[in-house]
């Protein structure tokens, strides 16, 4: 199996003779954030967590995307949490790109290594510890679970990217894959956390515009995006966050793959305002 990369922060502080113009924009339609703005006076802390900082890359905002949070964790040796999610309605995902944490879900012990993926369902009982001697780095997403009368909640599972085969986009001779961590006609879930990768020169040859907000995280590699007419240059490190409809699209710049984390809210109806 192809060993992959992950691109971490580190924090820090840029020296005084930098220049303060950056490549981060907030628009109507998406907001990007560059690697070089996740800095140490940005972070936050969360109660119940010890030795632990993180960045916070998107959260509900009305009128932008309202359906999920995206952390990126930082915990250091000796670190984590007994009580890590407050939220009894909150599923989870997350994704190590550094380092190793100690997963324990409903009992079960579970180490985690860069490319471990977890789900974890509402309601879980779960805790996590970093037991080795350098700081463990992942991602944290999480949503709001809506339920559907009839369907059973989705069960927790741990797993590995390198234990899960990337699917083809049809068309494509494997320029464009996804690795995909959940079933998409598992209707169970309402979230797909998911990995796309494009080989140099790939492109989403059309501006997709649809219903999912989406966070993008980019792993690996540099790309040009089409987003909302505007192109963006990105590198591993970025952050795209787009709301509902944003349109989208890429070129994968090489030498080497462009690949990045995808968050999408999927298989549920649209909500409806009331009709009294």
């Amino acid at each position: 199996m192809t060993k992959h990369s992950y691109y971490a922060p580190t924090g820090g502080h840029p020296p005084q003779t930098q220049l303060l113009s950056d490549r981060a924009v907030f628009k109507e339609a998406y907001a990007f954030i560059p690697k070089g703005v996740m800095r140490d006076i940005v972070t936050s802390n969360l109660p119940f967590w010890e030795g632990t900082r993180l960045w916070v890359l998107a959260r509900p905002l009305s009128g932008f995307a309202e359906t999920f949070s995206q952390y990126i964790m930082e915990v250091a040796p000796e670190g984590g949490s007994d009580k890590p999610e407050l939220d009894p309605q909150a599923e989870g995902v997350l994704f190590i790109v550094e380092g190793e944490l100690t997963l324990t879900i409903a009992g079960e012990r579970h180490t985690m290594q860069p490319g471990g993926y977890a789900f974890i369902p509402l309601g879980s009982h779960w805790q996590v510890r970093n037991e080795s001697d350098e700081p463990v780095r992942f991602h944290w997403v999480r949503k709001a679970y809506e339920f559907v009368e009839g369907l059973e909640a989705p069960k927790a599972f741990v797993t590995n990217e390198q234990d899960v085969a990337p699917i083809e986009m049809p068309g494509t001779e494997g320029r464009w894959a996804t690795t995909r961590f959940v079933d998409p006609a598992d209707v169970r879930h309402d979230m797909h956390v998911n990995i796309v990768t494009f080989q140099p020169g790939a492109v989403i040859p059309f501006d997709e515009t649809h219903v999912m907000e989406h966070g993008l995280y980019a792993l690996q590699g540099k790309a040009v995006y089409h987003l909302n007419q505007d192109w963006v240059e990105v590198e591993a490190g970025d952050f795209m966050w787009l709301r509902a409809f944003c349109p989208q699209a890429c070129y994968a710049g090489g030498p080497g793959p462009f690949r990045y984390l995808l968050y999408k809210d999927v298989n549920r109806h649209m909500k409806l305002g009331s009709t009294r």
